[in-house]
Order: C-alpha cells, then structure tokens, then sequence
C-alpha cells in the first residue's frame, strides 16, 4: 500500500520558504523573486538581488524569519485570475512569466497570502506561522542557480534553509551533515586513492586509479555473479550512434538536448549514447524469435553520456561519463512477474550485502496532466502502471507514490536506501516499457504462429558505479569489506631480522589470491601503522622476533582491534571465509 507523506512536514517548510521571501523584501525592497520549494531536508527560494548578500546578511534574514514565526501570521489562499494576478506581481518579472504559462496551460492559479505579502503558489502551508518552531529551522548558505535551470536565463541567487518539526531533529541533522564532511567520497577518495580528475581531460570525466578500477571490476563482478545465475547473457555495443536509432525510439525528441552531438566529415550526424535501450533492441531483432526463445535477458556494463551543466558536475555523484550496469529482459506480457520479482532479488541480496538494511520502493508513475512528456498513449500507460502495481501489491509491503517520477517511456520501481549517516538516496531501478518495442516492432511467434509484441524490462541495479560507489564510500567511511578493499592485508616487519619471514606471509597470501601491501621499507613501526589506518586496510600483521621464533601471525583487525595469533593456514581459512562471505 502507498506511504503516505508528511504533509505537516511539508507545508512548514513551505511555509518558512514565503517567509525568506519577506525577510528578502526586507533586506532588499527591490528584490525580484523566483521560486522557493520544498527540499527533502528543507526548502530553499531564488532571488534576483539589487545587492548580493553576505553570510552576516544571511543571520539577519533568519533573524527576521523569527520574528514573523512568532508573530503567527495566518497562511491564506485564494484563486485569481490572469488580470488579478498581472496586478499584483507587477514588477515581478519571474512571477509574470509563470503566471502567463500556468494560464495558458489552463491551469488553476492561486495566490497565498501572510502579512502583507503575496505569492503566486499552489499552497500546501500551515494555517499560521505560530504552528512552526522558531528554533528548528535555518539558512545555510548562498549558490549561484540559472532561473529554470537553463544557463540562456538569468542567473540568480539561491538561498537554501534546513527545516525540521523540532530543534532535536535539527540538532541531528546538522549533526549528520558535520560527520558527513568528514565522509565526504571527494574528501575520501583522494586520501584512499581511488580516483583523480583532471583539468586537460575535464570536469565531470573521473579518471579511475588501479585502486578505484579494482573496486568498479569488483562490485560489476558482483552484480554479474547474481544476474549469470538467474540467465543473463552479456553482450556489447559502440558507444556511437546514428541519430536515427533514438529519432525511431523516441528519445531523440524527448532527449535531443542533454546529447553529446557528432558530424562526420561527410556531414552524417552522430550521438555519444546517453543510454543502451536502443542498441539492445537492435541485438534482439537481429534474429526472428519465437515463444521457446522468451524471455531473452541482456547485460551490459558500459558508458554512456549525458551533456550536463558544468555547475551540476560534483565529484562522482554527477558526472559526463556514467557507467551503467545496464540489463534488458525482453519478455512476454506472461512473463513480466517472473522476471521483475528476479530482479527484486538481486536488489535486496546487492544491497543487503553492503548493510543497506532500511529500503523501501517507490511506484514511479507518469504525470497525467504532462502527457507531453511521454512516449505512448494513455492506454499503454494505463496498463503499463497496471501490471507494475499488481507486482507490488503481490510483493507486499507499503511503497511511495511517486507521482511524475516515470522514465519518458514507462513507469519504474525504484529502490530508496538509507545510508549509516541516515539519508535516503535512489538506488537501483526497474522500468517497465511497452513503448520502445512498439516503436521498433519487436515481436516474437506466439504458439498459434501469430505475432505477438514482447514487452522490454529495463534493470540496473548499481545505476551507475560512479553513483553507488560514491554513495558507498560515504555510507562506511571508506571502511570497505574485506572482500571489496583494494588492499586486503598490510604485513609490517618490525625491522630488517622480520623480513624473511613478513616476506614469506606476504606470498603466501598473494598465493591465496589476496591483495597484500608488503612494507620493506627502514621506516617506523609507527609511521606504518599509521599509514595503514590512513589507507583503512582491513587486516595487519605485525612480524617481530615473537614471531619469527613462533612462526606465528599476530593479526590485528581495523574493526576489532588484535585478534590475537594464527597458525599461517589458519589464518588464510579465517580471511578466505570472511571474503568469501562478503560480510
């Protein structure tokens, strides 16, 4: 059943974004207003300032926001009409602007009212303002934001303010947010030395170390592991393609604009693939198909390419080359259930084994009232969301309406996690598309030799390894598991008599197919251990004269400290399990 969201949550935060409005006017009466809605930790409002602002001028605002909390100024809301409204935001160039595409669009305009200010707005507010805690909301800082998005408009001032029910949860948040500078992936992944960019090659265009590619090799491996065992078969495709692949499949009308474009010298055009669909499709036409073939399941990790803004682009989390541990199942209608609760599976083992033990869904469904957006008709749709909410109710358990939230040619599940910092971040996805076949006329021959539409289920279940991994460094600090840790093991002899016998450790493990760091360097035993917990190597051995007279191992662990001696092959049965187990 659907969850139901915090509409009290929300309307405070809706609330508190008029209320930084006002207390804009007050700093600046010249100010022209943008937009201010809510955001998952609290809202934020775009202004056009005849004055920037400063972090002193930040205080201040918030200062006033108080004051109108407390003077509990009631929240009213009203329809208007076209004319009304060009009155009331004249001099409002922004508000004008939406208020003539809400009117041309048909759509209901309303405006809400507290104090003596107005704002064009679809409401969702407390009743009054004394319903907001004065001490559980606060601005955080000023960015730079285009107006729409789109960096042909005006650039203008964002500024974005946390908001909670209470100054505990506050507390807590603000809390979070500190130790998770300290987790930072960009902070991290340069100390731990897994990726680096580079100004010659770009913003937005990782460059993966032998360290980092050990763990992107490791966790496709993974997902390849899980999605081989339910029949997946692996194919390749170019990372060009003729415009006229995605003008067939719909997304060169939809999508032309986030394209990387390239014309041939004989003046044919070209796109760096944003996504794979397509090209898949083209594999599973190749060759006629029957019932006995259904269903066929392709794999693919590969790059695609997307045009972002430059001032999106943020470490490993928004980039220009994503690569997608991408799968399409190309099934019949029968078969959709089947195929989906095996996707299901391999979310909840992925993700369960990474300690992503709070997850939920979401039924991303399509916006009626932008049909524009989507690919198909409203009968495709229909019975594409259909199916998908079936596939949920027989799953079991509540799920997020999310409304809008649809892929341009279908509706998704899509998996929330929780991290250990306590944030909820999108995971993996399963999309469901009647619209691509339709487009490229992917049949196969059903029992009474007719033909028959298969349906298309996409699958990714990291994303993107750019995304999770950055998500996954934040989520253990960069305490990787045994099996997933680019060094698995540090052997540090304490001096030049230990290191016959740390070298002969070091082997043996490399035998057993670990990942060893084997320090022969005249340093410190300290300046070693040091650099060991630096690095967050999961296991060290420590070889002195103890243990060159014992033949013994002294193993100490990153997470629980010594644990004691080993027999060597005991020691290699303890790491190996543990690996193995992926715990």
């Amino acid at each position: 059943m659907p969850i139901m969201p915090d509409d009290k949550l929300h309307n405070i935060r809706h609330t508190l974004a008029h209320l930084l409005a006002m207390a804009a006017k007050e700093f600046d009466p010249a100010v022209k207003l943008g937009i201010g809605p809510v955001t998952d930790d609290g809202f934020y409002y775009d202004f056009q300032f005849t004055k920037a602002p400063t972090s002193d001028d930040l205080k201040e605002m918030e200062k006033t926001m108080r004051k109108l909390v407390n003077k509990k100024l009631p929240m009213g809301g009203r329809e208007i009409d076209k004319a009304e409204g060009e009155k009331l935001f004249s001099g409002q160039p922004f508000k004008l602007e939406l208020l003539a595409e809400y009117a041309t669009e048909g759509k209901t305009l309303t405006a809400y009212t507290s104090g003596d200010f107005t704002d064009l707005c679809k409401g969702g507010h407390v009743e009054n303002t004394g319903e907001i805690a004065a001490d559980a909301f606060k601005l955080t800082r000023i960015a730079g934001a285009y107006w729409r998005g789109s960096e042909k408009n005006p650039q203008l001032t964002r500024i974005y303010g946390l908001a909670f029910s209470s100054r505990k949860e506050l507390d807590l948040h603000l809390h979070m947010l500190e130790e998770a500078k300290k987790r930072d992936h960009r902070k991290l992944g340069k100390e731990l030395g897994l990726f680096v960019f580079s100004d010659l090659v770009g913003a937005g265009l990782p460059l993966w170390t032998p360290k980092g590619t050990i763990v992107r090799e490791l966790l496709n491996d993974y997902v390849w592991e899980l999605r081989k065992a339910r029949g997946y078969q692996k194919v390749t495709i170019p990372h060009i393609t003729r415009k006229a692949l995605y003008e067939t499949s719909g997304h060169w009308k939809k999508f032309s604009d986030e394209l990387f474009r390239i014309t041939t010298r004989e003046g044919h055009e070209y796109a760096m693939k944003p996504m794979n669909c397509p090209h898949h499709a083209q594999i599973f036409a190749a060759e006629p198909k029957s019932y006995r073939d259904m269903p066929v399941r392709y794999s693919e990790t590969t790059m695609v390419y997307r045009d972002e803004q430059s001032g999106e682009l943020s470490g490993l989390t928004r980039v220009l080359s994503i690569t997608q541990d991408d799968a399409h199942v190309f099934c019949r209608e029968s078969q959709i259930a089947d195929e989906i609760f095996a996707i299901w599976d391999i979310v909840d083992e992925f993700y369960g084994a990474f300690g992503y033990t709070e997850r939920r869904v979401r039924f991303s469904r399509h916006d009626p009232e932008k049909f524009e957006k989507y690919l198909g008709t409203p009968d495709i749709w229909k019975k594409a969301e259909g199916a998908i909410r079936d596939l949920m109710t027989k799953r079991g358990g509540e799920y997020i309406d999310g409304a809008g939230e649809a892929a341009m040619y279908g509706p998704k599940i899509d998996f929330l996690a929780k991290d250990s910092l306590g944030r909820t971040f999108q995971v993996a996805t399963i999309q469901l598309d009647f619209n691509q076949p339709a487009n490229f006329g992917l049949v196969s021959t059903n029992e009474k030799g007719e033909k028959e539409q298969v349906v298309m289920i996409h699958c990714a279940i990291m994303g993107s390894i750019e995304r999770f991994t950055a998500a996954l460094i934040e989520h253990t600090g960069g305490n990787f598991p045994l099996w997933l840790s680019p060094v698995q093991v540090a052997v540090l002899p304490i001096g030049e008599a230990h290191l016959a016998f740390a070298g002969e450790i070091a082997e043996k493990l490399k035998d057993r197919g670990f990942r060893v760091e084997f320090s022969a360097e005249s340093e410190s035993l300290g300046k070693k251990v040091r650099w060991v917990k630096m690095q967050k190597i999961p296991y060290t051995v420590v070889v002195g004269d103890a243990e060159v007279a014992k033949k013994a191992i002294t193993l100490e662990s990153r997470d629980k400290g010594k644990l004691g001696e080993f027999p060597l092959e005991e020691l290699l049965h303890f790491l190996q399990e543990e690996a193995t187990a992926k715990r």
